[in-house]
């Protein structure tokens, strides 16, 4: 064999395996690049998210007005939304009547001024206290279950099935359940304002003994209708809230029972949000509008 093919041999298999070895490696990416490519890529979401969202409310705002109208399917929906909420909002509404009359108690005994005691827990219950316990108590049932009965129904195509029998779907399944959170907000905010100001009422006679007649004259001496009705409405925006992003983030929901759960998870917690937000500008917006 020739002295040169013999090389050709033993050289060429060895320089074609090893010769990955003579690649340039690539250098990895930078944590830095990819988290600025994320946050690059979360605004345009959001504010897409935005955009569908103004897209379905006033869809929702023409499919309110224009008929039909399942009045059957919104008393089922005022049935799940009030009845079936009204105990945990009574049992909120009563340990914040304890809580206050024990806490202002101290404070105005302080000060002297234990005799403003049930005017402090009237006004503070019927003001602020109650209608935004009521409303995150309803965020946290009805936000949620609706979030997840139509995410399951959307992942299901049982939505589509609906609107396949010549139903419309939106009319049936949205529009029914945000007038129900509507129309059965202000109605749990006055029982829950008198199951809170009864409580407290008993909280207090456990330490002084005070008859219910003359403490609900002296808590209702200071009060006029600018102080109830104002108050009470406003959480029917917090119902409208609480119903909107509800079947906002169920009638979006993808990716089967993990999508379902996700978009139960964010109904609660984007409501949530939304009804604190609107409380702050609501509560100025009254102050404004009905000044004394």
């Amino acid at each position: 064999m020739d002295l040169r093919a013999a090389s050709f041999v033993l050289s060429g298999p060895a320089e074609s395996s090893l010769s990955f070895l003579n690649k340039k490696v690539e250098p990895m990416p930078k944590r830095t690049e990819l988290a600025g490519s994320s946050d690059e890529t979360q605004a345009p979401s959001f504010l897409e998210w935005i955009g569908e969202l103004g897209v379905f409310t006033v869809r929702l705002a023409r499919s309110a007005l224009a008929p039909p109208y399942h009045f059957q399917e919104l008393f089922q929906q005022m049935h799940e939304v009030g009845t079936r909420s009204l105990p945990l909002v009574v049992l909120a509404s009563a340990a914040t009547g304890v809580v206050l009359s024990l806490q202002m108690r101290e404070s105005l005994v302080r000060f002297g001024a234990k005799s403003l005691l049930p005017v402090v827990i009237v006004l503070t219950i019927i003001k602020e206290s109650v209608p935004i316990i009521t409303a995150l108590v309803v965020c946290g049932r009805v936000g949620a279950g609706i979030g997840a009965q139509l995410g399951s129904m959307k992942v299901t195509e049982q939505i589509d099935a609906i609107e396949a029998s010549a139903v419309n779907s939106f009319k049936l399944l949205v529009v029914t359940r945000v007038v129900a959170c509507i129309l059965m907000l202000p109605l749990l905010t006055i029982v829950a304002d008198c199951s809170g100001i009864l409580v407290g009422w008993m909280a207090n006679t456990m330490i002084e003994h005070v008859s219910l007649i003359p403490f609900l004259a002296d808590g209702f001496k200071q009060v006029t209708f600018q102080d109830l009705i104002p108050a009470t409405l406003r959480t029917a925006i917090f119902g409208f809230i609480i119903g909107l992003l509800g079947c906002f983030q169920g009638m979006r929901t993808t990716g089967g029972t993990e999508g379902v759960a996700r978009s139960a998870t964010s109904a609660v917690v984007l409501s949530s949000l939304f009804v604190i937000v609107a409380d702050v500008w609501l509560v100025r917006l009254i102050q404004i509008v009905f000044r004394p």
